[in-house]
């Protein structure tokens, strides 16, 4: 009778190879751990729903990847405020990851202020979520949950249909531009016109969501949803509701997609930042060599 190799198992694997598992395991996670804080950077609102909604979308991170720190702070509205939370960090490198939607000043003054406040970190500011095609998945996936027909039958069947893309509005001009590509990025996955409106309209997003709403309509649009371009429930996000002549989405929330997209952020910055440490290495200068004294 042949003794049996205590180094295997039934499977054929060996004792090694779970050894092996279990370190790639354990790298994985102290990697986690000595990686930066992720710190959100919310808006803020007088809507309650608002702080439940970010809240659901950190947790929904933290599930994503376990073992990430992740910390919550608004830029007004709400508490914790991003300066509060920046200051009660210990010493250490946060990677900032605006909950917004397009360039705008938020993104571009208040948030960089906010850091530059916090000297005892390492801080590095991601790109704002928006756009991407992620932001188009979780909003398709919103419309269908609204009543949105998820498999149209044919053409013909998406003849009549549209949707305007509710946004806040915003002065900056690329805030604008980031809205607009949103749009096409919709209306590529949805195949029907999207139009982009605003909430708060200026110079910049002059189109009110009535205007885009009758323009649509005037165009032989017949079923027109209101898709909500915002990352939690506001002022905004119900009074672009409210103007829907069919079905209106929930705000993105704690969608799968976006707290992949959160992610994905995340990991953008603390790469460049880790990238321009090592070229910085690379370039530096190498130390004179210093002189060796020999005694007499």
């Amino acid at each position: 009778m042949t003794p049996s190799n205590p180094l295997h198992d039934e499977s054929g694997s060996t004792h090694l190879d779970s050894t092996a598992q279990i370190m790639d395991r354990i790298t994985s996670r102290l990697g986690t751990q000595l990686s930066p804080t992720l710190v959100l950077v919310a808006h803020g609102s007088r809507d309650p729903r608002a702080l439940t909604t970010v809240t659901a979308l950190a947790e929904r991170i933290r599930e994503q990847r376990p073992g990430l720190t992740v910390r919550l702070g608004h830029i007004e509205l709400n508490e914790p405020l991003l300066t509060d939370t920046l200051a009660a960090q210990r010493p250490g490198s946060a990677v900032l990851v605006p909950l917004l939607l397009g360039r705008g000043q938020h993104v571009k003054r208040d948030i960089p202020a906010a850091a530059a406040g916090a000297p005892h970190l390492d801080i590095r500011v991601a790109a704002p979520l928006g756009p991407h095609p992620l932001l188009a998945e979780a909003l398709h996936a919103r419309l269908v949950q609204a009543g949105w027909p998820e498999r149209p039958r044919g053409a013909g069947a998406r003849r009549g249909h549209a949707v305007v893309l509710a946004a806040a509005g915003s002065r900056d001009p690329e805030s604008a531009a980031d809205t607009e590509t949103a749009a096409e990025l919709l209306a590529e996955r949805l195949g029907v016109p999207v139009l982009p409106a605003y909430a708060a309209p200026t110079a910049a997003c002059p189109r009110t969501v009535p205007e885009a709403l009758e323009a649509l309509a005037a165009a032989g649009r017949t079923r027109t949803a209101v898709a909500a371009y915002f990352t939690a429930p506001g002022r905004f996000a119900t009074q672009s509701a409210a103007a829907a002549p069919w079905i209106a989405a929930a705000p993105l929330g704690p969608h799968a997609a976006l707290a992949r997209l959160v992610l994905h952020r995340y990991d953008q910055a603390r790469d460049r930042a880790r990238d321009q440490a090592r070229d910085q290495a690379r370039t530096a200068p190498a130390p004179a060599p210093q002189r060796r004294l020999t005694s007499v």
